[in-house]
């Protein structure tokens, strides 16, 4: 693991770049990611950083779309996106042989894009159907539905994708204005991983970025109030999508390793409480698990889990007394350890992927402002303790804090539920 080395410098116009380099890799990958997501759209908007992800590929005063993808295959490399709730990415991963082709690709795609309206009529059918797709499945659905009533009316509980009705508004002078403003100097960053050299990685970030120079972006608001309580969305047939979860900590708060290891030891797994409790023993569910969910202001820590109608109630009582027993009782004998040990073989086996590499850095310097090396990310984890996990349990496990989300038929049963009466 030593033999990695990450090194991050800035080019003469502030860009800054982080640069993994992997002694012995025979692939090579750039990303360039841009500060804007659609926590940053006005309202008006909804959707414009995917869709303008998407046009981007559509061609630039350099290549058509189908050069584009033919020089990428060509040098046997993979060329993608993707756009979150904080930042908007694009990267290529090829051959080290072949680098070149990689670089050249991702800086044309972010700088050179033509944003004609034909292309975004072509674009907003296809992001159009993934809209569709995501509504019509409940178990992905259901993530967008928890977001929305736990960020109450924030930046932060839209979706990506938008809404049908905003997407379909959008044409290209909104595109190409929202593109000049975003795609600037201060709201980008490089990072690289693979078979690289620091010093070219930096020479490419100043002749490809340093000139879209720009004024500041965005300032962004942090959530000024959680939503709680019961939320249920109604759903035809007998099968109910719940989400139960709680506000969390942003990406750079200390505690972060711990709240990793509390969240695998509630829902990590098939040998994690609620998979242990709610499934094995008590066959009320098909599977259940939990996530952290880190923005760079805010995060979530919720339990996630699909049921026949009449197992919703006891199931939601089932994990409450999970957590009502974690903290009664704390963490058990080797349980600890267990936990860290699932956290570092998912960090070890995650980083044989140069894509994964990438993210990650590209992930943690926009949220939290730092890039380390993964294997600090290892010894952050090896150093939680017990107390550390139980104070932070103790945080953030607080019934008047609870959102339960339900996507699923909406019955006087259901609805008597009250979720302010459980006793933490």
């Amino acid at each position: 693991m030593n033999e990695y080395e990450l090194s991050l410098s800035s080019t003469a116009a502030g860009v800054p770049v982080a640069v993994e380099s992997i002694p012995g890799a025979q692939v090579s990958g750039y990303l360039l990611a841009v500060r804007t997501g659609s926590r940053d759209e006005p309202e008006a908007l909804m959707g414009i950083s995917h869709l303008l992800e998407h046009v981007m590929f559509r061609g630039t005063k350099n290549r058509d779309n189908v050069r584009i993808m033919r020089e990428m295959e060509a040098a046997g490399g993979q060329l993608n996106a993707f756009t979150s709730a904080e930042a908007t990415a694009y990267f290529g991963v090829t051959l080290d042989r072949t680098a070149e082709v990689a670089k050249d690709l991702v800086s044309d795609i972010a700088v050179n894009p033509l944003i004609r309206q034909e292309d975004i009529d072509l674009e907003r059918m296809i992001v159009l159907q993934e809209i569709s797709m995501w509504e019509n499945d409940p178990e992905s659905y259901i993530h967008s539905l928890f977001a929305r009533t736990l960020w109450d009316g924030h930046g932060l509980g839209r979706r990506e994708a938008g809404e049908v009705d905003t997407v379909n508004a959008l044409g290209e002078e909104d595109l190409r204005s929202y593109f000049e403003e975003s795609y600037r100097v201060p709201e980008m960053a490089v990072i690289a991983c693979g078979n690289v050299d620091s010093d070219d990685v930096l020479g490419w970030a100043e002749e490809s970025f340093d000139p879209r120079a720009g004024p500041p972006g965005t300032r962004r608001e942090p959530p000024r109030q959680h939503g709680s309580g019961l939320h249920v969305f109604p759903r035809e047939g007998d099968h109910s999508y719940v989400a139960m979860g709680f506000p969390s900590y942003h990406a750079s708060h200390p505690d972060r390793p711990a709240l990793r290891a509390l969240n695998t030891l509630l829902g990590g797994g098939g040998s994690s409480r609620l998979f242990q409790s709610v499934r094995e023993e008590k066959g009320l569910v098909y599977s259940i698990f939990s996530t952290v969910d880190q923005h760079s202001d805010d995060g979530s820590l919720a339990a996630f889990f699909s049921s026949t109608e009449d197992n919703v109630e006891e199931t939601v009582g089932t994990v409450m007394a999970e957590l009502r027993r974690l903290l009664r009782e704390g963490v058990e004998e080797n349980e600890l350890e267990k936990v860290k040990n699932m956290v570092r073989g998912g960090l070890v086996r995650s980083m044989e992927s140069t894509t994964a590499r990438l993210y990650r850095l590209a992930r943690n310097y926009l949220l939290s402002g730092e890039a380390v090396p993964f294997v600090k990310d290892l010894e952050r984890i090896e150093a939680v303790t017990e107390d550390d996990v139980m104070r932070v349990a103790g945080d953030l496990l607080r019934p008047e804090r609870l959102n339960v989300t339900v996507y699923g038929k909406d019955t006087p049963e259901l609805r008597s539920l009250d979720v302010g009466a459980f006793d933490l």
